[in-house]
């Protein structure tokens, strides 16, 4: 299976259904008023954690996500049925940040756990909801907003309770595939693991999930060879597991292969360059570990390992040794790691890198002071532009082919003292006001203003 571990996304919330303009019609009823429903909320774009997706892969050919549209509302007082939420399933691990502010949005842990990624769209009023003493035939209903879109970006951390790190070529696919059921590539040259592994260790009670993160070399932080890729994903582990290649020269240039990812460790901890706004690093060199010398049965392996045992002894490191390929020492290796399994437990603070996002019901909104509309005049006699963000939207709700729906705009323009401004900026009958994709011709009375087009 091909390994992504970022990627981005498109989703959109659906747009909600307009509301209906119609009147009761029945024999013996004359009059019988309104009797439009209001639409149905445009569905929701979810993701969901799911413990069986295992890679950000599945994205690589589906980028674009749309939410279920509102029904439009009926006559009779049907309301419109509400448009089918769209669940994305995403890695149990996956980072959600805003594309474009590089805010982080959810961080999705533990299977279930949903971040509402796109909301869909506030639905049409119907006319009878504008129904009162004053308007009993009101012929004007609202269309549906449209959903909320945005641009995802997607990471990948594994959640594995061990971590196998080492230099290139150590060993560390041989030894996951002896101590696990993963059957990982395993060839006897730098750079076979492209993408990290996973395995599970069955012992006892506990099901061990193993990592086999790609090999590292000296200059990682900085992203040389496969770099800070792969070093994120030792971050949500209980404990890690150096693997040392017993055979590769002199007993200290193995001890060397340790000391290089442990500088590596301090220098990705201390790093601020991320390359993502709002990622936070963890201090890798607090987490628990134990080394183990792999490639025990080869030739002067068995003299190395007793000078660096001995020098882990002196620094109060654990220190085993194994054969991945013979099975030598490989039964009581399993033994220490389910041991080391039951003492780290993880734990909530240190895997999830950002707070659970709750749906949290909006708060009644009382009547607040109107702002007031910032109005441009435009070059070359081209006219004026109205900047308003809620007269705007409200604008989108307007279906102008309907027989109510320029006095209830002329309303609106009192309301906001719009024409006053107009006339103190030197706008003259015909000049072109543009709201919003709205354009319309300004009159002195704009409860006679002319909309000219509806882009």
């Amino acid at each position: 299976m091909k390994f992504v571990d970022f990627t981005r996304i498109s989703v959109r919330g659906g747009r909600g259904g307009n509301g209906c303009l119609s009147f009761r019609r029945e024999k013996f009823i004359p009059k019988g008023g309104p009797d439009g429903a209001d639409g149905g909320r445009g569905g929701d774009i979810i993701l969901e954690a799911a413990p069986g997706a295992l890679t950000l892969a599945d994205f690589e050919y589906e980028k674009k996500f749309q939410a279920g549209n509102g029904e439009p509302g009926k006559g009779g007082m049907k309301s419109g049925g509400a448009g089918n939420d769209k669940i994305v399933i995403v890695p149990c691990g996956t980072i959600v940040y805003d594309d474009d502010t590089g805010e982080i949005l959810a961080d999705l842990v533990e299977p279930g756990d949903r971040l509402i990624a796109a909301k869909g769209g506030r639905p049409g009023k119907g006319n009878a909801h504008f129904a009162n003493s004053v308007r009993k035939s009101p012929r004007f209903a609202e269309k549906g907003d449209e959903g909320e879109a945005r641009t995802l970006l997607l990471e990948l951390k594994l959640i594995a309770d061990v971590g196998l790190v080492g230099v290139p070529n150590a060993g560390k696919s041989s030894l996951l595939g002896a101590i696990s059921s993963a059957r990982p590539k395993i060839a006897g040259y730098p750079f076979t693991t492209l993408s990290p592994n996973l395995g599970v260790l069955s012992v006892d009670d506990q099901k061990i999930v193993i990592a086999d993160v790609p090999g590292l070399i000296e200059g990682a932080h900085e992203n040389k060879g496969l770099g800070v890729y792969f070093l994120r994903h030792v971050e949500r582990t209980r404990f890690l597991v150096h693997v040392l290649d017993l055979s590769a020269g002199t007993a200290d240039e193995v001890i060397e292969q340790w000391s290089i990812i442990r500088n590596e460790f301090e220098a990705y901890s201390n790093s601020e360059e991320s390359g993502l706004p709002g990622y936070h690093r963890q201090d890798l060199l607090l987490r628990p570990y134990i080394v183990v010398g792999n490639k025990i049965d080869l030739e002067n392996a068995a003299e190395n390992d007793m000078h660096i045992r001995s020098f882990m002894e002196e620094q109060g490191i654990p220190y085993f040794s194994v054969s991945a390929l013979s099975g030598e020492g490989i039964p009581e290796f399993i033994q220490l790691i389910a041991e080391y399994a039951r003492e780290n437990q993880r734990h909530e603070g240190e895997t999830r890198l950002a707070p659970l996002v709750v749906e949290i019901q909006e708060p009644r909104r009382w009547r607040r002071k109107l702002e007031p509309v910032t109005i441009i005049k435009l070059g070359d006699g081209a006219g004026f532009r109205v900047v308003h963000a809620n007269l705007e939207k409200t604008l989108l709700r307007y279906d102008f082919e309907q027989e109510d729906a320029l006095p209830k705009f002329s309303r609106l323009v009192k309301k906001f003292r719009i024409e006053e401004r107009l006339e103190e900026m030197g706008a003259v009958k015909g000049d072109k006001v543009f709201i919003g994709d709205h354009e319309f011709d300004f009159e002195p009375d704009m409860a006679g203003a002319s909309r000219s087009d509806n882009r």
